[in-house]
């Protein structure tokens, strides 16, 4: 458990937008086989992006959100899919450093370790001795076939016969794997089902998820820490705006690169770059995206600001929190959508990135918990004064 030389933001940023050409080129395939490559998973490791929300205790950076938001952005001009697996390690890799200390030197003794998860309650943990007995199964697990904990969300009794939410770790070799990811879009994300079958957990792995909405964390050791006082969907919601803005780069990234060699076809430009039109898509193109991370770093320095003052939160902080998240969704789409609309006929080939592009920032939108309407929707609820709809606020 010895502590590393901790990198600059600038330092990890650069080492990420280094990846990019291998991610782009990694792409296809990871979209094809529906998984990430092992090469992916080795210069991620290599440049140090498991560590970034690893305590510094074990060697990680402890890193804040200004610097995942950079961080995810460069990789997200590389691979939709690659961004998306490394922003959800983050956030639950975090959440394993929110279990007591003694559980955290179990799950941290692994090197670059990977920890997936996902907030649903689709399965039922009863008391056990020494534990609690899980049964069920989690969809939308980005990351389990390279991951070696999950974090499980599970509904488990109370004294008074009521039921609660629990958090729990489980060892991926504890859990079966349903290779069921044949999806539209961030196909390389291998966002497999996984099962528990009578799988014990013990107390001490065992969290009550109202307590840590709350921000009651079970870790002593890193409770001075700056990231690990901020609360769990502020945390989840820096954590993948990122991607959603590497996207919309990429996609005018790529866009300007073709625009000189094409024409219009059954018009008279000779090139697209002279036509008024592409003029005014290009332009909003770029306004969109330009909104999108001022909302992304907005979200990112509330977080900060917070954590380093161990402010607490208001609500209407939080519901702001989700409701940009929500918005860098939206205008990042609204780029891609422009610039997707004006590359032509020649960009459904699969050899041509945007479509790809096009389809993951499509499959983010559609995300529960990323939905722009959904949570516009909360953040109106809380200006109105009325009480959030949701446990994960």
């Amino acid at each position: 458990m010895d502590t590393v030389h901790k990198p600059a933001t600038t330092e990890l940023v650069d080492r990420a937008a280094k990846l990019v050409p291998l991610l782009r080129e990694k792409a296809a395939w990871a979209e094809e086989n529906r998984r990430l490559p092992d090469e992916t998973i080795e210069a991620l490791a290599e440049a140090g992006i498991f560590r970034m929300r690893v305590p510094a205790r074990y060697g990680g950076y402890e890193s804040d959100a200004r610097t995942m938001l950079a961080v995810a952005a460069e990789l997200g001009r590389g691979d939709g899919s690659a961004s998306w697996t490394a922003s959800v390690w983050w956030i639950t890799t975090w959440m394993a450093g929110l279990f007591p200390d003694e559980v955290q030197d179990e799950v941290f003794s692994t090197p670059d370790v990977r920890v997936c998860g996902t907030l649903s309650p689709s399965a039922t943990a009863v008391p056990a001795d020494g534990g609690l007995l899980l049964n069920g199964k989690w969809g939308f697990i980005s990351g389990a076939l390279h991951s070696h904990w999950q974090v499980v969300i599970a509904m488990s009794p109370t004294p008074d016969g009521a039921q609660q939410p629990i958090m729990g770790l489980v060892p991926m070799s504890d859990l079966r794997i349903v290779d069921d990811w044949h999806t539209a879009g961030l196909s390389g994300t291998g966002s497999v089902t996984t099962v528990a079958e009578d799988v014990l957990i013990p107390y001490p792995r065992v969290l009550p998820l109202a307590a840590v909405l709350r921000e009651q964390y079970g870790s002593r050791l890193n409770a001075t820490a700056p990231i690990f006082r901020a609360p769990l969907l502020p945390t989840a919601s820096t954590s993948s705006v990122g991607t959603v803005i590497g996207l919309a780069r990429a996609a005018r990234e790529l866009f300007l690169q073709r625009l000189p060699e094409r024409r219009i076809t059954y018009t008279d430009y000779s090139s697209q770059r002279e036509a008024p039109l592409t003029h005014l898509q290009v332009a909003e193109a770029t306004l969109s995206l330009d909104a999108a991370e001022f909302h992304a770093h907005r979200l990112a320095t509330l977080v900060d600001t917070k954590g380093a003052g161990d402010e607490p939160w208001t609500a209407e902080e939080r519901a702001r929190a989700r409701a940009d998240m929500g918005q860098v969704c939206r205008l990042g789409k609204q780029a891609v959508d422009i610039l997707n609309t004006a590359s032509g006929g020649s960009s459904i080939y699969r050899t041509v990135p945007i479509q790809r592009i096009e389809r993951d920032v499509q499959t983010i939108n559609l995300h529960a918990l990323m939905h722009p309407n959904t949570n516009l929707e909360l953040f109106g609820r809380v200006l109105c004064g009325l009480e959030p709809n949701t446990l994960y606020f």
